[in-house]
């Protein structure tokens, strides 16, 4: 059995990075992280935490590992898409079904994937 301490994520610039997933996300930047740092936390209450790295090369194909988010405080999916595409999000795809099922693939200021999904009130209902 092993423990997964954090989830890494390849950046340009880790401290522009973490710092739009900490405002869409609500979780705090490392004490202590700063502008031109390499390496950039984004802390969680307990591990696994985002470790957000320098790295030379640009993204360039898709990617094999991505997170799958959905809203909390009461928005919906759609409520959620609309408010990260105001943070800077892109949509790369839209998957949303008419019988209100499906998901919405978005993009994050270095081009990252990641699904926004229903909430578990909309999947509830």
């Amino acid at each position: 059995m092993i423990e997964i301490h954090s989830v890494t994520i390849d950046a340009t610039d880790p401290y522009e990075l973490a710092s739009w997933w900490s405002r869409a996300t609500g979780l705090p930047l490392g004490e202590g992280d700063q502008p031109g740092d390499d390496e950039v936390m984004l802390r969680t209450e307990r591990d696994p935490y985002f470790l957000f790295i320098r790295v030379p090369e640009g993204k360039t194909v898709k990617n094999r590992l991505h997170l799958d988010v959905n809203g909390t405080a009461g928005r919906t999916r759609d409520e959620e898409v609309e408010r990260l595409l105001e943070l800077g999000a892109t949509v790369h795809a839209d998957l949303r079904r008419p019988d209100g099922t499906g998901w919405v693939t978005m993009l994050d200021p270095e081009g990252n994937e990641f699904c926004v999904c229903r909430s578990q009130a909309e999947r509830e209902s």
